[in-house]
């Protein structure tokens, strides 16, 4: 384990120490573990981007293509109501 310094306002000082006291741990190991989370969330996040876009553009549609619909005929309230 590597030793760091931080420097925190006494208001966000305080609420650390009273979020680590809820959770009956330090506040090193309570910033510590808000640390460890964001980084592995991002990983994460990351790595289902990755997945996301390696699969490409509308890999995933089949079939003949289709007109787009026109703007009365999705607006139309009428045919709607009938479905």
């Amino acid at each position: 384990m590597k030793n760091i310094t931080i420097t925190l306002d006494e208001d966000t000082a305080r609420r650390a120490r009273v979020r680590a006291a809820e959770r009956d741990m330090s506040v090193s190991r309570y910033i510590g573990e808000l640390v460890h989370k964001d980084i592995r969330d991002s990983a994460e996040y990351q790595e289902a981007m990755q997945r996301y876009l390696s699969r490409g553009p509308f890999k995933e549609l089949t079939g003949a293509p289709q007109r787009y619909a026109t703007r009365d005929e999705l607006h139309d309230r009428a045919a709607l109501r009938s479905k």
